[in-house]
């Protein structure tokens, strides 16, 4: 195959790359120019040449299924995905600004409640969600930061405005596929990298440890930091030893931790270690079996008392969940406006709350053009895609919604911007998301773009790789004269 940009046609949909038949964007002009003077030899040696870096590399992540747990070669597209560094300066401020009044909510929700108290949240949300922890009120983390690490997930409208989908505060994955992802397309096409100015991504584990160290409890230049994982059995072990390999830090399991004196400490060949930052990638609940699910074999008894008293920080703070939750979602407009006095930089897409009896009617008259959500799942599971869904199963969802109007909302069906992927004879368009990673510890940082996944199957919206998504490089482009 060899790429005709004349003959490549998004239809409706806003593409990242081709604005119409022939006619790259200005930012992509160079790039489309370049792979439309490729042969189909050269592309084909691409493809394979990032196959095999793919799995001399062993990037790979997990698909949970009744066959067992798969390991699988991450799926990625030879095609980068380009952002003006101009458009991205204005999505970077509003990301910043959207963690800031979302750590500021959480910390509020812990603590005085003055957002409930002022009638801006409804209190029955609060009472109503499941992750919230009553267990962390009254705590003060280090500079009253409680997610100091999130992957907003953005998605880019017919008017190509990027609009926020959602916020993934707990346990946020993916930004070791996005740094990988980089290295890839550089040994597909260095040449690339000489002709265009691309905003670097690979200062990211730096950032990351010095915004974990930023929460030490022990003023130390290098505190001991941990990275907590659940094992090699699970989907993001890939991510977890990346991430402790970057920055340095040593991969620890739940048992090779233990409390004593209400202090943490590593078990090592030198004797007990104490840890002063863990970076942990375990769900609150399997976090201390002393004070959560006391059949939990991934955390650490007495963890929870040890952070309570602020002898050990762990980000993402336990309870920080209270804000990744998709009913919670819609309000943060008024959390940015309540907490920091600024309008929203960064648009929500409109929703619907299922808890409102007038939105419920609406939704439940509508589910043939919405896509509804559960509050709390991730993945992409749980949600019905209202026109694609069949009547039997908008007719179940349907009652699924009336027996728990809380667990649910809904939003109409965005046209998800497209982009060019190789397809069996030509560019082929197909339906993305990008996933920034944002920081917050003394100082914000947000990265140069992020991982871009997409939809690999046409006319798909599902983007999760655990259900057949791909993914591609993100160009941040500085343009000539900027």
């Amino acid at each position: 195959m060899e790429i005709n940009w004349r003959e490549y046609d998004s239809g409706e949909f806003y593409d990242e790359l081709i604005s119409s038949p022939g006619n790259p964007r200005k930012v992509a002009r160079q790039l489309a120019k370049h792979l439309a003077g490729l042969t189909h030899e050269e592309i084909a040696a691409g493809k394979h040449s990032a196959e095999l870096a793919i799995k001399t590399m062993g990037i790979s992540f997990t698909v949970y299924s009744e066959a067992g747990n798969i390991d699988r070669a991450w799926p990625f597209d030879i095609i980068p995905r380009v952002i003006a560094h101009k458009e991205w300066l204005h999505t970077e401020k509003g990301l910043i600004q959207r963690l800031q009044a979302l750590n500021c909510f959480i910390d509020d929700i812990y603590n005085e409640q003055r957002i409930i108290k002022d009638k801006v949240l409804p209190a029955e949300l609060l009472a109503d969600s499941v992750n919230f922890r009553p267990e962390c009120v009254g705590m003060k983390p280090a500079l009253g930061v409680w997610a100091h690490i999130c992957g907003s997930d953005l998605i880019r409208d017919n008017d190509g405005r990027f609009y926020v989908l959602e916020d993934n505060l707990r346990v946020p994955s993916g930004v070791s596929y996005m740094l990988e992802n980089r290295k890839v397309t550089k040994r597909i096409f260095p040449e690339l990298f000489e002709n265009h100015n691309i905003l670097p991504v690979t200062e990211y584990p730096n950032q990351l440890f010095d915004t974990l160290a930023a929460i030490s409890p022990r003023p130390l230049e290098f505190p001991e930091v941990v990275v907590l994982t659940p094992g090699i059995y699970n989907s993001a072990y890939f991510e977890h030893s990346y991430l402790a390999q970057q920055m340095g830090v040593e991969l620890v399991e739940g048992s090779d931790l233990v409390v004593e004196d209400d202090h943490v400490f590593m078990r090592t060949i030198d004797g007990l270690a104490r840890v002063d930052v863990i970076y942990r990638r375990i769900d609150d609940l399997f976090l201390d079996p002393q004070m959560f699910n006391p059949d939990s074999v991934l955390g650490v008894p007495g963890l929870m008392r040890a952070w309570l008293k602020g002898n050990v920080a762990i980000a993402n703070a336990p309870g920080a969940g209270v804000a990744d939750d998709k009913v919670i979602y819609t309000y943060v407009p008024q959390m940015i406006k309540y907490y920091l006095g600024e309008d929203p930089i960064l648009p929500n897409v409109p929703s619907y709350l299922c808890v409102d009896k007038s939105q419920r009617d609406y939704v439940l008259k509508n589910l043939d053009k919405l896509v509804v959500k559960p509050a709390n799942e991730s993945g992409g599971y749980g949600m019905l895609i209202g026109p694609q869904a069949s009547k039997k199963e908008r007719e179940e969802f349907a009652a699924r919604i009336k027996a728990n109007p809380r667990n649910y909302m809904a939003q109409p069906l965005i046209s998800l911007s497209t982009t060019p992927i190789i397809g069996s004879k030509n560019a082929e368009p197909r339906h993305i998301d990008l996933r920034p990673f944002i920081l917050q510890g003394r100082n914000s940082s947000v990265t140069a773009g992020g991982l871009t996944r997409v939809a690999m199957r046409k006319g798909s919206y599902v983007v999760n790789s655990s259900q057949g998504g791909g993914s591609q490089d993100t160009w941040v482009v500085v343009e000539e004269g900027k």
